[in-house]
């Protein structure tokens, strides 16, 4: 995963809606109770908790050490663990993963290490961003932020495959694929544009000073404006989503 230290009050402020539209995701994993799960890309236990309920027996693994101490005070066994380097040994009868894998930029490490932690027929269930999220977004950023850095090759920190891309990965990795494809999904941002960077754009940023950071963040905010901006005020992010499930053969 990229490096950064995410703050899991400054996630919940922001971000919460992130878990709150993961409601599709756990119906396609449909867990059963009883059964071995792991939540790879976890944050703040939102959604792993959810699973918990369902009477599974639940790990969640994140990079992040915030993430997981706010997991921690649910009650949850949540461990730091980077997701390009699971370590563990066919326990689990599935893995899930919500927004979680466009920050995995290595994703065959990531799926051998999903491999590893699944029992013969584990199932492989994930939503993260697909070929075009974000696109307005990135342009903006990219228009804005290389201003700033002249003679330098400033890149999107994310991984938004096609789904035919993914598919072959899959299978290469020995999954059946059930299904996948491509959902676009326009989101609205309940803390607008301005939290939504500062939040999960900080890539781009990292190189700035904080007076560079503030204003490379207005004049994003203004080039989004008209595009992911209606008239009442609500900004709506140019979601799209990837959405797998896949399965190990027995």
């Amino acid at each position: 995963m990229a490096t950064h230290t995410w703050r899991a009050e400054t996630y919940a402020e922001n971000a919460r809606f992130v878990a709150e539209l993961g409601g599709p995701l756990l119906e396609m994993l449909a867990p059963q109770q009883g059964e071995d799960i792991l939540d790879l890309g976890c944050g703040d236990g939102a959604l792993t908790i959810k699973l918990v309920d369902s009477g599974a027996r639940v790990v969640g693994v994140d990079a992040s050490a915030s993430m997981v101490e706010a997991a921690c005070a649910l009650g949850l066994d949540a461990r730091l663990i980077d997701g390009h380097a699971l370590n563990f040994d066919h326990q689990f009868d599935a893995v899930v993963s919500n927004a979680a894998l466009h920050w995995m930029t290595r994703p065959d490490d990531v799926l051998a290490g999903v491999v590893r932690a699944l029992r013969p027929g584990g199932r492989f269930v994930a939503e993260f961003g697909g070929h075009g999220n974000v696109a307005a977004i990135t342009v903006a950023l990219l228009a804005t932020v290389r201003r700033f850095h002249a003679g330098r090759n400033v890149r999107s920190p994310w991984y938004f495959p096609t789904a035919e891309n993914y598919a072959a990965k899959l299978k290469r990795h020995g999954f059946v694929v059930e299904s996948i494809a491509i959902v676009p999904r326009p989101t609205l941002l309940p803390k607008g544009m301005e939290g939504w960077l500062e939040t999960f754009a900080w890539p781009f940023f990292t190189a700035l000073d904080p007076e560079e950071r503030r204003t490379a963040i207005a004049e994003a905010v203004t080039l989004l404006r008209e595009v992911l901006c209606d008239a009442n005020g609500k900004w709506i992010a140019d979601y799209v989503r990837l959405r797998v499930a896949a399965r190990l053969p027995q």
